[in-house]
């Protein structure tokens, strides 16, 4: 099968958690606590990811100064459209409580920005996911599983809070069915337009996603994660944590 066929197949792939995510939230009625500690889980996952394979990632491939550089620019890039969006309605779309995310009624605009809002927050990890096969042809199995476990506590949480605040099931289905594909054609992206890319650009952008998906997780998953916190929520977190290390090690 040819790479940038494997990329696109891998980005939909870890996209289509968020699907299976938001059927288990919008479905069922799950207790707050246990949305809170899958979302932890996740959380946990994505920093060991960002830590072990993206940020170490980039240090190898060009050193402290780019992987730094990019990694704060992701950071202020999602910021600023975070703080745009948030504006708009879409600041608590991971949230799975009743009353957070606003109705279209309540405030006209906030289906769309939470729409948005889903893809900024895709994005980065699936192109990380294309670009990981530059590398030497093999995808990298722990960006994908670390995607793929997160992405299910982000649709399920963010599903349960769109059916609470009155959205349909063509919405909420037809918004994840579409991140999937989105995330697909992003890491496909990934693979194709810097296939030529040097190390020092490959680094920048890598740290840049790091950087974003970082700043994603503090901004929305940790909030939702400790919303209804318990007392074995850190518990929970670092076992994702040690899940997603374990598999890095194994990995390499």
């Amino acid at each position: 099968m040819p790479l940038w066929l494997q990329a696109g197949g891998w980005g939909l792939l870890a996209g289509s958690a968020l699907v299976l995510g938001a059927l288990a939230g919008y479905v069922a009625r799950l207790p707050p606590r246990l949305v809170a500690s899958v979302m932890a889980f996740g959380a946990g996952v994505l920093l060991s990811a960002v830590s072990f394979e993206l940020i170490a990632e980039a240090h190898d491939r060009a050193g402290l100064a780019p992987t730094a550089a990019g990694a704060l620019c992701g950071a202020v890039i999602y910021t600023g459209c975070n703080i745009a969006l948030a504006r708009r309605g879409a600041r608590h779309r991971k949230r799975s409580g009743g009353g957070r995310q606003p109705s279209e009624a309540q405030q006209s605009g906030s289906g769309q920005a939470i729409a948005v809002g889903a893809l900024l927050d895709g994005v980065p990890e699936s192109i990380v996911i294309g670009v990981s096969l530059l590398g030497g042809g093999a995808v990298s199995a722990v960006t994908v599983a670390a995607v793929f476990i997160s992405n299910v506590p982000e649709g399920l949480s963010s599903a349960a809070g769109m059916r609470a605040a009155g959205r349909s099931p063509r919405y909420v289905f037809g918004l994840w069915g579409g991140i999937a594909v989105v995330s697909g054609l992003a890491s496909l992206a990934g693979y194709t337009l810097l296939g030529d890319a040097p190390q020092v650009i490959l680094a920048a952008i890598t740290a840049l996603a790091g950087g974003a998906i970082l700043t994603m997780i503090a901004d929305t998953m940790i909030p939702e994660a400790f919303e209804d916190a318990h007392l074995l929520t850190g518990l929970v977190t670092v076992s994702g944590f040690l899940l997603a290390f374990g598999v890095s090690q194994a990995g390499g």
